[in-house]
């Protein structure tokens, strides 16, 4: 992980900044482009798999009870908030399609990173703005939509479970799901601000594997639920 060193210079300059006059901050007709860093933290419940064809139950019986988890993965994320009144605004949001890694627990084996995808969840957000356009301090709640989608989704080939199951393809369906998030702008200047925020994605996507199988091909179809919560900070600048 890459840390940073600040100089002097600019602890003083952020200090000038924090100290100095924020009026007329996010107002009707303002645009606030930012850029940030997200960090985005699963909660996965993988529903029963069902498999299909010559080897389908004995992949049947060792998947019975299957469950699945992911740790968190990180980001750059990027946002354009368009203010329409002093307190409502819609904010676009995009990030680099971060890879999550899914491992699976069987009831007697435990599969680490057994599947990875990137994620890609642009998204459209209302929000409503608290206090005034001349207040440094602008917490808010907002109420969205994203359209998620999976890419490079496969199963690990190394392994000779998960590539009997699931070694030949794997694909997670896209799908449209509500964004909730809380979160604050503090203004440093009239024209530089810092936006974080907490969001969270009740996600769900239609899982499907196809796998070479021990005598033959098979077809593992279930559902999973990824609904992850998104920590993001991002710097932003009015124009």
């Amino acid at each position: 992980m890459r840390s940073f060193k600040f100089s002097h210079a600019s602890i003083a300059a952020l200090l000038v900044l924090a100290c100095a006059t924020a009026a007329h901050a996010q107002k009707a007709g303002d645009t606030i482009v930012a850029i940030g860093a997200a960090r985005i933290s699963p909660s996965l419940s993988l529903g029963a798999l069902n498999s299909v064809g010559l080897d389908a139950t004995a992949f049947n019986g060792s998947t019975a009870g299957a469950s699945a988890s992911a740790g968190y993965a990180e980001t750059l994320s990027l946002s354009v908030l368009q203010m329409f009144t002093n307190n409502v605004a819609v904010e676009f949001s995009l990030g680099v399609p971060p890879t999550i890694n899914l491992d699976v627990r069987l009831t007697s084996v435990y599969l680490p990173h057994a599947a990875k995808a990137d994620v890609l969840t642009p998204a459209a957000v209302a929000k409503y703005l608290f206090n005034s356009p001349a207040d440094k301090w602008r917490p808010y709640a907002g109420l969205g939509l994203t359209y998620a989608s999976f890419d490079k989704v496969s199963a690990d080939k190394s392994n000779v479970l998960v590539n009997a199951l699931g070694g030949t393809s794997a694909s997670l369906s896209s799908s449209w799901a509500p964004v909730y998030s809380l979160g604050f702008i503090y203004n440093f200047t009239e024209r530089l601000s810092v936006n974080a925020l907490v969001a969270y994605i009740p996600l769900k996507a239609d899982v499907t594997f196809v796998g070479p199988g021990i005598t033959g091909p098979v077809t593992t179809t279930g559902s999973l639920e990824l609904n992850p919560t998104d920590y993001v900070i991002r710097l932003g600048y009015k124009f």
